[in-house]
């Protein structure tokens, strides 16, 4: 007996539903762009490839200012080349 006014109900209120989840303005887009290849870079070339993939560093170690960012080569990255992620991600890198 439920059924047909279950029914009823969904027949009403699921058009409804569906031209909420089509608009356009109330999708969240999530962009994601390829990480970069940064290893063998030195962390300041690093900084501008991730800028320009609108991407952010993380390094493993505290860079001060008497440390050269053009004499610290990146040796290892996470996540790897290659690997889709949301913008504005950080890539971490060992030096």
């Amino acid at each position: 007996m439920a059924a047909p006014v279950g029914g009823q109900i969904l027949s009403e209120v699921l058009p409804y539903l569906e031209l909420n989840q089509d608009n356009e303005e109330e999708k969240e887009v999530i962009e994601e762009v390829e990480v970069p290849e940064l290893r063998g870079t030195n962390v300041k070339e690093a900084k501008q490839i991730l800028k320009e993939a609108e991407l952010e560093i993380e390094t493993n170690i505290e860079i001060t200012n008497e440390m050269k960012e053009e004499e610290l080569i990146i040796q290892e990255q996470t996540p790897k080349p290659g690997i889709k992620v949301k913008k504005n991600s950080k890539i971490s890198v060992e030096i």
